[in-house]
């Protein structure tokens, strides 16, 4: 009776077994449990605005979500708009010279700061400075210096060079670029900072072979490290549209948007729309195509890096 009794109770070593299995659970649960409100958090504030935006562009809805679904109208009607195209073109004109100065600048200045020259913890401070601020503390920054009354006009005119205009910001042809200025200056050093830290990593034993086969700096650079870049040139590339794509403080704080709609971009409008004009299905629409804009440039990007990486292996 005793032994059978005790061939029923478990064992030390299966009790520790048990122990072992339970520390294994626990200690595989316990990272997803940290992670879930956070996961949760995300899928909600944002995938779920996302759709709920997508769904407030197919409705009526002005002041208020209204859900009485009027199919593809907003989108008829957001394309109609001659102010939407405006701020396309500038869209167009804004993210061409702000992500191509970004990417020329900032790899020019990280080849110079490369050459280990002795000021270079100084100068990345400088040009990494102007990330640190926001994007409305520099359109009110340029916004001074721009201005023909108090800026960089009448300081000129005040040195006695009374023919220098320099009147962008006030000027419809040329407001856009004002805002191109202010980015480039704040973004710029940012990228820099990336390409630094590309340059930095890369072999220089490979330097070293080609130079000894008597490649010069120049061919050094443009064969074999800026090729080899290729991964950061993405990375800024993908930050800068998305960067571009979504201006708003920035230009809402050195224009405003003007003079009139000349300098107008797409979340100014998106803004405007859904708040200042009571026209939430319109301004839903518009950010759905920004959306749209974001994901046409990140998506063929993403697909043209995995299949490199798939060849390569």
């Amino acid at each position: 009776m005793t032994q059978s009794l005790s061939s029923k109770s478990p064992t030390g070593i299966e009790r520790r077994t048990r122990s072992v299995s339970l520390g294994d659970r626990l200690a595989s649960w316990i990272p997803k449990l940290v992670l879930s409100p956070t996961f949760v958090i995300t899928v909600i504030f944002v995938y779920g605005f996302v759709a709920w935006t997508a769904m407030l562009s197919f409705t009526n809805s002005r002041i208020l979500p209204r859900y009485d679904f009027i199919g593809w109208d907003n989108y008829v009607r957001l394309f109609g708009n001659e102010r939407w195209l405006v701020a396309l073109k500038n869209l167009g004109i804004y993210g061409f010279l702000f992500i191509a100065i970004c990417l020329v600048l900032g790899l020019v200045m990280a080849i110079l700061l490369d050459q280990r020259i002795r000021a270079e913890g100084a100068l990345r401070t400088i040009y990494l400075y102007p990330m640190a601020l926001s994007f409305v503390v520099t359109g009110t920054i340029w916004k001074w210096m721009l201005n023909p009354q108090v800026g960089l006009e009448r300081f000129m005119i005040d040195l006695g060079w009374e023919s220098f205009r320099f009147d962008w910001i006030v000027n419809p042809d040329f407001s856009i670029y004002t805002v191109v200025i202010a980015a480039v200056w704040q973004s710029s050093g940012f990228v820099m900072a990336l390409f630094l830290a590309g340059l930095r990593g890369v072999d220089d034993s490979i330097i070293k072979a080609a130079q000894i086969d008597g490649a010069s700096r120049i061919t050094v650079y443009t064969r074999i490290i800026i090729p080899s870049l290729r991964p950061v040139f993405f990375s800024a590339f993908i930050m800068l549209a998305h960067i571009a794509i979504k201006s708003f403080d920035l230009a809402l704080a050195l224009t405003g948007g003007g003079p009139g709609v000349s300098s107008d971009l797409p979340a100014i409008f998106m803004f405007q729309f859904s708040f200042n004009r009571g026209q939430m299905g319109v301004g839903a629409s518009s950010a759905m195509i920004m959306l749209l804009g974001i994901m046409a440039i990140l998506v063929p990007f993403l697909y043209s890096e995995l299949r490199v990486k798939k060849d390569d292996q």
